[in-house]
């Protein structure tokens, strides 16, 4: 429920799952401190806050991708994500820009940065789906047998 909405109150919580504030209280604690919940922040709209351009970008590069150069953007407030990928590239970055002229600055850095060889980026269009982890497992996609079903 509150990787839904962050806002709801103990009670209201408690309400839903049958148990009191105080437990609710209790359990949202222990959540936190295991690190299954991370934080509690807003989502921001981009294009509401001066950021519509939505892109990712598959970063190139000599050796190992995750270097001290590369990770020292991660405080670039344009990076909303630094991924560290198998297949056709070794970075992936999403990133939300002003304009395209801010992505070409931004993407000007990158090639600044030691060890990145090239970058491929990818401009969004249009959003269909953006949301945080859900909870839970869909029903049969998580065994073997359900990738050898027939359809």
């Amino acid at each position: 429920m509150l990787a839904v909405d962050a806002e709801l109150s103990y009670a209201a919580l408690g309400q839903t799952v049958g148990l009191s504030a105080p437990a609710v209280h209790d359990r949202v604690k222990k959540l936190k401190a295991s690190g299954r919940i991370r934080a509690t922040v807003a989502q921001l709209d981009g294009p509401e806050v001066g950021k519509p351009l939505l892109a990712f970008v598959h970063v190139d590069t000599k050796g190992w991708g995750k270097t001290q150069a590369l990770m020292a953007l991660a405080d670039l407030p344009e990076l909303e994500e630094i991924h560290s990928v198998a297949g056709d590239t070794c970075m992936l970055l999403k990133v939300r820009c002003a304009d395209s002229r801010s992505l070409e600055g931004l993407l000007a850095r990158l090639y600044a940065t030691p060890g990145v060889k090239a970058t491929r980026s990818y401009v969004v269009l249009s959003t269909y789906l953006e949301r945080s982890v859900q909870p839970g497992i869909t029903p049969d996609l998580h065994t073997e047998e359900a990738f050898f079903e027939d359809p």
